[in-house]
């Protein structure tokens, strides 16, 4: 039965520092490192064993999948790099923090930047601290000055179905190392959760969850590896 693990990324240094992160490149904290190596460990405990794996272009998703996949033995396998699997963009957000931005513009507000489906937070300015439209790794690459949940999905999903589906129907045990707006993208998809409900649901970092395929390559429900 193919199957699909998905991996949030380990903690960063800027979820421990509580600030709105994006498409800004940073690392994994001393848990983060930790939480990823767990998740390669439960991987071989439990014999679901990645032969395939995708991540984004930020260094948090891309060391969780090495730890992940030093762990089970698994770094070998292919592996495909690309913006789409990205977290969301936090456009002006990027690099505040989350309580001061509260104490500024008011909780109702920053509650709609961070959880409504469709409205974005402030667009980035250019020329910015965090702007990243003269990174070489985003050198022909439409680099987004800021993204709804709606918007992230309409990139996520259609990279999903085009570039990883055929592998998960040809059989391969496909892992996707991304972030918390990727994934959850990717969820609302194969979970058919509606636009107001997926706007809360959270993912934890490090956990493996599992999606399991027919042979119409129809998912079953969702489950996290730890309780299976």
């Amino acid at each position: 039965m193919p199957k699909l693990i998905l991996v949030r990324h380990g903690q960063s240094q800027w979820n421990l520092e509580n600030r709105f992160t994006g498409w800004w490149d940073v690392d994994l904290t001393g848990k983060g490192i930790e939480e990823a190596k767990a998740a390669g460990d439960l991987l071989a405990e439990k014999d679901v064993l990645p032969t395939v794996a995708f991540t984004s272009y930020q260094t948090r998703a891309i060391k969780t999948l090495h730890h992940a996949l030093d762990r089970c033995n698994r770094l070998w396998i292919p592996e495909t790099k690309d913006w789409r699997l990205n977290e969301r963009h936090y456009g002006g957000l990027t690099g505040l923090d989350k309580q001061e931005t509260r104490d500024k513009h008011g909780d109702e507000q920053v509650h709609i930047w961070r959880r409504s489906f469709d409205v974005p937070p402030p667009e980035m300015e250019s020329g910015g601290k965090y702007d990243l439209s003269v990174d070489p790794r985003y050198a022909g690459i439409p680099v987004p000055t800021s993204e709804s949940l709606k918007l992230t999905i309409e990139r996520v999903l259609p990279y999903f179905q085009s570039d990883i589906l055929p592998m998960i129907s040809a059989g391969e045990t496909v892992i996707i190392s991304a972030h918390g707006n990727s994934l959850r993208a990717l969820v609302k998809h194969l979970s058919g959760i509606s636009d107001d409900d997926i706007t809360g649901l959270e993912i934890p970092t490090g956990q493996p969850i599992i999606y399991e395929f027919d042979d119409a390559m129809k998912p079953a429900e969702r489950y996290y590896l730890k309780d299976s």
